[in-house]
């Protein structure tokens, strides 16, 4: 399956949560996309339906494909913790993710596309992996030449979230990732139980 590209207030809807962050156009039709979206009556979800759309919405929100979801389930599995806390942790640790968190990105795919183009570095190198895991300790900063790039400029300026488990220091444009976030520390409405269950049939 290639990377989603498309509409993405349609998949908001078709969870029935504004999942990439505020949208006016969910909030007008926050009903499931479709003729009959707003009127259809919808059966009861089967236990299987309901836990492949819970890995449907995770995948969605931090912009993961098939594949790399299952790499990282099992590297969850492997751990020692609790394999859907694990899960999430893994996710909220790609790069991508953080460069989103700090505020350097409004959303997870413009993160994806800084990180991409060789804007963002990781202690002190450029990194252009989006999926490369960040260890506590780690510095993610913005490279010098891309600075006074607008789209960075204007998230860091309009950035209101803060997480305790991540430091930002504005006057060097860089970040640090101080702990590997608690599953109460992450905001995502993820039921990852379901997604172990999925994974476990």
């Amino acid at each position: 399956m290639a990377r989603y590209r498309g509409p993405k207030t349609k998949i908001a809807r078709k969870f029935g949560e504004a999942i990439f962050g505020p949208d006016r156009s969910f909030e007008k039709k926050n009903y499931p996309p479709g003729q009959h979206g707003a009127s259809r009556r919808r059966g009861k979800k089967s236990e299987y339906a309901t836990q492949l759309a819970e890995k449907q919405k995770a995948k969605y929100s931090y912009g993961i494909l098939e594949r790399q979801f299952e790499n990282l389930f099992k590297k969850a599995s492997q751990s020692k913790g609790i394999t859907g806390e694990a899960l999430l942790q893994l996710c909220e640790t790609r790069l991508d993710n953080i460069v989103f968190r700090l505020g350097v990105a409004p959303s997870r795919r413009a993160a994806r596309q800084l990180v991409g183009h060789r804007h963002i570095t990781v202690n002190g190198e450029i990194v252009n992996i989006p999926s490369y895991q960040v260890n506590p300790g780690d510095r993610v900063g913005v490279r010098e030449k891309s600075k006074s790039m607008t789209v960075i400029t204007e998230a860091l300026g309009t950035r209101s979230d803060r997480y305790e488990w991540l430091e930002w220091n504005a006057a060097t444009f860089e970040g640090k990732l101080l702990s590997v976030p608690m599953r109460e520390q992450i905001p995502e409405n993820i039921k990852e139980q379901l997604i172990v269950e999925l994974y476990s049939k």
